[in-house]
């Protein structure tokens, strides 16, 4: 089912700032797979508890971004995997690390770019999210050594 929004209720947005919000669903859409793979190869119940509650925040801010993205293009997002997880449990944390501190600073630049002080605020917040999941991968890596 298309929700439509009329164009006369929609915030106005630019097409970069769009383009942006897509990427960041199709981001949010790839870990939330990765984690997914990456919390069934987890050496231990601690580190696979704490991937399944990382992949909870990618759920939320995925779902968060695409209702965004609808209100303001009035079309649901048609969200595709960008980048393949590794295979490999040593090489999955070290990608989902440097995957997220990408994405702090991606978060951040959104933010900025954004008129709305709601999109704003949920890009801030999810930025933290992100440098918090970037902690728990390098503790992660840390330990594997």
């Amino acid at each position: 089912m298309q929700l439509y929004v009329p164009a006369y209720f929609r915030p106005s947005a630019d097409a970069a700032l769009i383009g942006n919000i897509a990427k960041a669903i199709n981001g949010e859409y790839s870990a939330i797979a990765c984690y997914e793979q990456l919390a069934r190869m987890a050496p231990n119940e601690e580190e696979r508890n704490q991937i399944v509650e990382i992949r909870k925040d990618e759920i939320r801010h995925f779902q968060t971004f695409s209702q965004i993205y609808t209100l303001l293009t009035g079309r649901h997002p048609a969200p595709q995997i960008v980048e393949r997880c590794p295979s490999e449990y040593k090489a999955g944390i070290h990608f989902a690390f440097r995957d997220e501190q990408e994405t702090v600073d991606f978060y951040l630049d959104i933010a900025d770019q954004a008129n709305d002080p709601t999109i704003k605020q949920h890009f801030k917040r999810a930025s933290a999210d992100e440098q918090n999941h970037a902690v728990w991968f390098l503790y992660f890596i840390t330990k594997a050594r």
